[in-house]
């Protein structure tokens, strides 16, 4: 220990130790929004792309393929960030992704973590066709979905949403090194 550099506590018994705690929900949130946003413009070029390619010329040709199309380009994106440790908007927001011993994301576990991640959008889409609903009614379940499914991480006992535990993943805050800087 350096003589200039006081020693820091040690953590509670019964808290995650600093390193290892859950970003708050509200800065959760805004990382999910943002990473929306990015997403955007990767599901459009992909989009683009795919209508280049297979010479669509209808907004409805093709529309099964394209859709499974997309689902693969962002679990390509998501694994290979979160493989990594973190996507442009978690980096932004201070927040990276773990397995639940504290190590990086092998791939397939990452590819597993965007499989169930789907339970932000699942539930909506699969009751609105179940039921038959017109694409406005499963968007305006959607819009009550999310928040809900976001306020349940607070019945977990570490703060992590619901997807992240089935997955054996957590979110942590990861204030940046300085070698970042």
């Amino acid at each position: 220990m350096s003589k200039n550099r006081p020693a820091s506590p040690a953590p509670a018994a019964d808290t995650a130790p600093p390193a290892l705690t859950a970003p708050s929900l509200r800065r959760r949130m805004a990382c999910w929004l943002y990473e929306g946003t990015l997403m955007f413009g990767v599901i459009f070029m992909a989009a683009l792309a795919f209508g280049v390619l297979t010479d669509s010329r209808e907004p409805m040709q093709n529309r099964h393929a394209l859709q499974g199309f997309l689902f693969l380009i962002g679990g390509l994106y998501f694994a290979y960030f979160w493989h990594k440790g973190q996507t442009l908007a978690m980096k932004t927001w201070h927040i990276r992704v773990l397995d639940h011993a504290g190590r990086p994301l092998r791939l397939a576990h990452a590819l597993w973590r965007y499989v169930l991640s789907w339970v932000w959008f699942a539930p909506p889409m699969v009751l609105g066709a179940l039921l038959g609903l017109a694409a406005s009614w499963i968007l305006w379940m959607m819009l009550a979905w999310v928040p809900i499914y976001a306020l349940l991480a607070r019945l977990h006992p570490q703060q992590q949403f619901w997807h992240d535990a089935w997955a054996g993943t957590r979110l942590i805050h990861a204030p940046p090194s300085e070698t970042d800087a």
